[in-house]
């Protein structure tokens, strides 16, 4: 263990306590104690890459043969299908989640994974869904409705919209639905 000897540094550690409790948010994070809480000290492109190795990791666990794509249409092959991962944490402040930068790219589903302190969430939508006709929570993120480049869905985690009800919810939900895709010939 490393220890202060010089003691102008030990005067400023002691005095670096004192201060403390002025600086530091005394409303106590949601996210304190969670597996996740690393996760939310991070960039948000990290965030992105670590919610692609999530679902990865976890798709693997599951049984599902795993790899890359090899381009960037796509973040993974899973069960031989093209995925798209968006990751998104639950904004403390509303409640929600907001899956972004969803393209329309060369990929087959978009899988949604988001984390909440104690809790995962997940959908596994088709992108025809995704890049269909806008819907409750799915809309342009660029250019206001006239956008149609990129999209975002964001809703409150508690009460996702009804339409994305047959994509999942959950891990177990997904996880059957990818066993179901795998197993129909495109």
């Amino acid at each position: 263990m490393t220890s202060i000897v010089d003691p102008e540094v030990a005067l400023l550690a002691a005095l670096s306590s004192t201060l403390e409790k002025d600086y530091v948010d005394t409303v106590p994070s949601p996210w304190r104690g969670s597996p996740f809480e690393w996760i939310q000290t991070r960039p948000s492109r990290q965030k992105g890459a670590i919610g692609e190795a999530l679902v990865a990791g976890w798709a693997a666990a599951k049984g599902f043969d795993v790899a890359r794509t090899g381009d960037s249409d796509a973040d993974r092959l899973i069960a031989g299908m093209r995925i798209e991962i968006k990751y998104s944490n639950l904004w403390s402040d509303i409640g929600s989640y907001k899956f972004q930068q969803i393209r329309d790219q060369r990929y087959e589903y978009c899988f949604c994974l988001g984390l909440s302190p104690f809790e995962a969430h997940a959908w596994f939508i088709p992108k025809p869904v995704l890049m269909g006709e806008l819907k409750q929570g799915l809309s342009p993120q660029h250019g206001g409705q006239e956008g149609h480049d990129t999209r975002w869905l964001s809703f409150l985690a508690e009460h996702p919209p009804a339409w994305l009800e047959p994509y999942g919810g959950t891990l177990t939900q997904v996880a059957t639905l990818i066993a179901n895709c795998a197993t129909i010939d495109v």
